[in-house]
C-alpha cells in the first residue's frame, strides 16, 4: 500500500503542480468592497437611530412630568416643595382689557425665580422668590381670564423647568452649574380656563337651567402646552405637546407676601348666582 503525503504549495510531483487552498486578490478586493458598502450604510443609519432614541427619551420624560404637574394642579397641591429643585423660573405676562375687549395699556411682565443678584455691591433677592412648592403651584394655577371692573385681565403664565425625570446624575444634590446647564430642560404654558357663564339671550333652554349654571361655576379646563428642548439662548426646539384635563371644584385664591395664588379645591363646590 502506497502512502501519500501533502507537498508544500508550488512543489512539483510527477510533472504536476500541487493544489493550494486560499483567496485570490480579486476575491479579497470584492469582499472588501462589499464590507465597505455595508459599513457606509450602517454608519449612515446610525445617526438617525440615535436621533429617534433621543426623541423617544424626551417624549417619555415630558409625558411623566406632565402627569405630575397636571395631578398637582388638579388637586391644589400645597406641599410639593421638591419642585424648587426643578422649576427655576416662572414668567407671567399680564394684559388688561376693557368691556369691548380692547387692550388697555401695555403688557406687564412679572418674573419669579430663585436668583439672588448683586448690584452696586448690594445683594438683592427676588421680590417673590420660588422658595416652596406652594408658590409654584399657586402661580401655575392663575386663571387665564380674571374679571375686573370695566373689563377683564388676561394672564399668560410660562414655567421654565429642568426635567423631573431622567438620569440621576442631573438631579439634586448635583450642584455643578455645567451639568445643570446641559440637563434636559423645557418650558410649558399653564392655562386655567373657567367654563363661560350662560348669557340671557341664548335660545337653548338647557343653558339657563340651575344645573347648567352650577356646572359652569364649578368646572374648569387645565391646559399645559410643553415645548422642548430648551436651548441656552432661551429658544426651544421642535418638540410640542398639549395636555388637557377638566377639573370640577372651586378655584380659590389666597395671598402670600402680596402675591395672589390660586388653588383648586376638588371636593368643594359653590352655588352659582341665579340670573
Amino acid at each position: 500500500m502506497r502512502l501519500f503525503h501533502h507537498l508544500p504549495c508550488g512543489e512539483r510531483q510527477a510533472g504536476r503542480l500541487s493544489h493550494c487552498g486560499g483567496f485570490t486578490m480579486v476575491e479579497i478586493a470584492i469582499a472588501l468592497a462589499v464590507i465597505g458598502f455595508a459599513l457606509v450604510a450602517i454608519i449612515g443609519v446610525l445617526p438617525s437611530g440615535l436621533e429617534v432614541q433621543k426623541d423617544n427619551r424626551e417624549e417619555t420624560i415630558i409625558n411623566q412630568d406632565a402627569a405630575y404637574f397636571m395631578d398637582a394642579l388638579r388637586n391644589g397641591a400645597r406641599g410639593a416643595d421638591d419642585l424648587t429643585n426643578y422649576v427655576y423660573e416662572i414668567r407671567r405676562y399680564v394684559q388688561d382689557y376693557n368691556a369691548s375687549t380692547n387692550p388697555v395699556g401695555g403688557t406687564v411682565t412679572y418674573l419669579y425665580n430663585q436668583i439672588t443678584s448683586t448690584r452696586d455691591g448690594v445683594t438683592m433677592s427676588p421680590e417673590f422668590p420660588l422658595t416652596n412648592g406652594f408658590r409654584i403651584i399657586g402661580l401655575l394655577g392663575t386663571p387665564k381670564y380674571i374679571p375686573q371692573a370695566g373689563g377683564f385681565q388676561s394672564n399668560h403664565v410660562v414655567a421654565y423647568v429642568r426635567a423631573l425625570s431622567g438620569p440621576a446624575s442631573e438631579k439634586i444634590p448635583q450642584r455643578d452649574t455645567n451639568v445643570q446647564a446641559l440637563a434636559f430642560s423645557y418650558r410649558f404654558i399653564s392655562e386655567v380656563v373657567s367654563m363661560p357663564l350662560p348669557t340671557p339671550d341664548l335660545s337653548s333652554p338647557f343653558t339657563n337651567t340651575p344645573y347648567a349654571r352650577h356646572l359652569r361655576a364649578n368646572l374648569n379646563e387645565v391646559r399645559l402646552l410643553f415645548r422642548w428642548p430648551m436651548f441656552a439662548n432661551g429658544q426651544t426646539g421642535n418638540g410640542r405637546q398639549v395636555f388637557r384635563s377638566q377639573v370640577s371644584g372651586r378655584l380659590t385664591s389666597t395671598n402670600d407676601a402680596g402675591q395672589t395664588l390660586y388653588f383648586f379645591e376638588p371636593t368643594t363646590f359653590v352655588n352659582a348666582d341665579v340670573p
